[in-house]
């Protein structure tokens, strides 16, 4: 009789409740970052180069007490990245015409994407394993990422490098005879801002 009663209330358990999913969408104080290193020759004689996104969309789906459902979507439109540094001069117009056109081809590849793959915890916030593709090829590429959530607005922020030739592209040469390049490995520096649907 005793397992009988037992039974009949494991079946009456209140259900464990899933934490619900909240949707951020990425804001216009969000900054996305690409420094770039010299190289070659001259490379002392070229520039380190910032150039930033001014346009781009994307969502966090975050999910506080279970990080593995959360989720991160980021897309960039390539023709509105811009060198910032050094300072406007015709040459930095001439760098950022050729990025776009010869480097990144947005004709052909209009978006850089970001899709993430894999997120866990940790004691800061999340790591994230994600799909980067540029100019049509995809490179997996982790990150952590320190996380804070402040009533409707979430904030991120995270930094990986990697390698412009993974993607086959062909690091920037300038100069006399291409002595003055731009270096293979490329940081991106990422600051979110997102504010809840």
């Amino acid at each position: 009789m005793m397992l009988l009663v037992l039974a009949l209330a494991a079946g009456q358990a209140t259900p464990v409740q899933r934490a619900e999913p909240v949707v951020y969408r990425l804001t216009a104080g969000t900054r996305l970052d690409v420094t770039t290193g010299k190289a070659g020759l001259l490379g002392f004689a070229g520039h380190s180069h910032l150039i930033r996104a001014r346009t781009f969309s994307g969502r966090v789906i975050h999910v506080p007490d279970d990080p593995g459902r959360s989720s991160v979507e980021i897309t960039v439109q390539a023709a509105g990245l811009e060198v910032l540094t050094p300072p406007d001069t015709q040459e930095i117009r001439k760098v950022t015409a050729d990025m776009r056109s010869k480097v990144l081809d947005v004709e052909r590849h209009p978006e850089i994407t970001f899709v993430s793959t894999r997120v866990s915890g940790t004691p800061d916030g999340l790591h994230i394993v994600g799909a980067l593709s540029i100019v049509g090829r995809t490179v997996e590429v982790p990150m952590d990422v320190r996380l804070t959530v402040r009533s409707d607005t979430l904030f991120a922020t995270a930094q990986f490098s990697v390698k412009q030739t993974a993607f086959g592209i062909r690091p920037y040469r300038g100069g006399p005879a291409g002595t003055v390049r731009v270096a293979d490995r490329v940081r991106f520096d990422i600051a979110v801002v997102a504010v809840r649907e």
